[in-house]
């Protein structure tokens, strides 16, 4: 009967291998340490008092003016300040108004030192654009008029009478609004003159750049 070679050493070593075998750690072939390691602790998920807290921590953030964005999220270019733009939501406001007065049918808020409309709207059946560039020409011509006789008055408006149109310029003398005026187009047979120069001059002095 053959005697394999694990029977043979089993009969020799028998007892001292299972004594060896219940140790707590052998040297592998290789002659590292085998030792059994602690398995991880488990990573429990949020409690809801803890979800609680972290949404808590974000509203005080977000009422303190904190980002609640990385740098590489966020997007700088959207960013506007007052400093840089005018209140366009103001003069979009002011428009409105101007054109709910009765017999306007069109409107613009421009800088006469550049000519460029800031807002403008209505149908007056011509280039808006090109009369606010024009008009500022007759604004600007005024103010050197003015100037060189010495009259040191401000310009309420200015009223231009056409056959079917009436034209009417307000000049922003605010702080806040310097350096504007504003272009109302009426139509003669639906427009009351004095009327619309009363909520002409209420409306400007609510304009703020």
């Amino acid at each position: 009967m053959r005697v394999s070679s694990r029977s043979q050493w089993w009969r020799r070593n028998g007892s001292d291998a299972d004594a060896a075998s219940s140790a707590p750690a052998a040297d592998d072939a290789s002659g590292r340490l085998a030792v059994d390691l602690p398995k991880a602790t488990a990573v429990s998920p949020p409690t809801a008092d803890e979800q609680d807290l972290d949404q808590f921590v974000k509203w005080i953030r977000a009422d303190a003016g904190a980002p609640t964005t990385t740098p590489e999220s966020a997007h700088p270019e959207t960013i506007l300040t007052t400093e840089e733009y005018p209140n366009m939501s103001s003069l979009d406001d002011a428009l409105q108004q101007l054109l709910a007065i009765e017999g306007a049918t069109g409107a613009a808020i421009v800088d006469y030192a550049s000519g460029m409309a800031l807002a403008q709207g209505g149908n007056p059946s011509f280039d808006l654009g090109i009369a606010a560039a024009g008009n500022s020409n007759v604004v600007r011509a005024k103010l050197v008029t003015m100037r060189d006789l010495g009259v040191t008055d401000e310009i309420d408006d200015i009223l231009i009478t056409l056959t079917s149109q009436y034209h009417l310029i307000n000049v922003l003398n605010t702080k806040s609004a310097n350096g504007l005026f504003i272009y109302l187009v009426l139509t003669k047979t639906s427009a009351n003159l004095a009327l619309a120069r009363h909520k002409l001059k209420a409306i400007a002095a609510q304009i703020e750049v």
